[in-house]
């Protein structure tokens, strides 16, 4: 279901923002694109720092924004969070205060996001008591959601929250960032540059580049189109929504199912009937006209030819259906040719490595 309409126009001379935008009311849409693109103008126009001259913002039936009306809210009657990419907690309040601080712009707080339940989603519930420059970086982050999450908002907005952090402190919060999109049931807005927080996070995916929306939709397809420079980049990747079937022990290695087929991966700690994320990197995948008979590869499954793109540098991108879902491959242009690849084709997509997202 549609929640948010969002339609910008803004000209700053050497950079226009123009986004006519239908983004659904639950789960996690991420703005993802290289900086400058446009990601964070929209945020803060949405929350209305920022008044584009011409704009109309809807929230769940609400108008925030209609320029031909006149019409303009200004932040503080918006329903919303915000979280940007320093936590900016009260050093001079305890964790339990600066949530309490956070709870006096509302009168009360019965809307769909409980105070116990924010505490037990990010895992702060033993930190109420501590000072905040005794927490790590990404605790203080994960206060600071607790704190957006505690005003009950219609919709979350996020600009690049884990940007500051170092890559230990990223791994530490993500699997809470994780859980949103699992257990809330309000919009959430990411802003991020980083390809692995769009896998490990998205369901929704907006791709911008110079103030505009080159994509849009969800999470799986938009990854899988070879027409957007996503797919040629290096690190170009689709991700699978599967559940655990079953630990093989002996071989230390998980098998997923997912709609049309089945994947062994490396020992994922969790129980059968788990949801997961896999991401399959395009470099990982490889194709082959017959089944192999003899190979060390685990995974190999029937697919389709959906597509077939002209990369750099000598490479081809080559769009595959196996059962329901996307998949990318990256190979050589002469391996196309000797192949003699061609859409519609069958063949067979031999996953060499994969990379486990909860």
């Amino acid at each position: 279901m549609t929640a948010i309409q969002a339609r910008f126009q803004l000209d700053y001379g050497d950079f226009k923002l123009d986004v006519d935008l239908q983004l659904p009311g639950a789960g996690i849409t991420v703005l993802f694109g290289p900086s400058g693109s446009g990601k964070t103008t929209l945020l803060r126009c949405i929350a209305g720092l920022q008044r584009a001259p011409q704009g109309l913002l809807e929230i769940d039936g609400s108008i925030w924004q209609d320029s031909e009306r006149g019409l303009f809210l200004p932040t503080h009657k918006r329903s919303l969070g915000y979280v940007f990419q320093e936590a900016n907690l009260f050093p001079h309040l305890t964790v339990l205060d600066n949530l309490h601080y956070g709870l006096k712009r509302i009168k009360h707080n019965s809307g769909k996001v409980k105070l116990e339940q924010t505490l037990d989603l990010l895992g702060i519930g033993h930190l109420m008591q501590r000072m905040p420059g005794h927490l790590s970086g990404g605790e203080r982050q994960r206060v600071a959601i607790a704190r957006a999450l505690a005003l009950n908002p219609e919709v979350l907005l996020m600009d690049e929250p884990l940007a500051s952090l170092d890559f230990k402190r990223k791994q530490e919060i993500l699997p809470f960032l994780s859980r949103l999109h699992q257990q809330l049931d309000i919009p959430v807005l990411y802003v991020t540059h980083s390809q692995q927080e769009v896998a490990q996070l998205a369901d929704h995916l907006v791709i911008m580049d110079e103030g505009r929306v080159l994509a849009t939709g969800a999470l799986a397809e938009t990854l899988s189109r070879i027409d957007l420079p996503l797919a040629q980049d290096r690190e170009a990747a689709t991700v699978w929504s599967c559940r655990i079937a079953e630990h093989e022990p002996d071989y230390h290695l998980t098998r997923v199912a997912f709609s049309g087929g089945s994947l062994s991966l490396p020992m994922v700690d969790a129980e059968a009937g788990t949801p997961l994320r896999v991401q399959i990197c395009a470099r990982d995948v490889s194709i082959a006209l017959e089944a192999p008979i003899s190979t060390s590869i685990l995974n190999v499954l029937p697919a389709t030819i959906t597509g077939i793109a002209d990369g750099h540098s000598g490479q081809n991108v080559v769009q595959l259906q196996v059962g329901n879902q996307p998949l990318l491959a990256h190979i050589t242009s002469k391996s196309a040719l000797l192949l003699d690849l061609q859409t519609g084709m069958p063949v067979y997509a031999q996953i060499k490595g994969t990379s486990i997202l909860n």
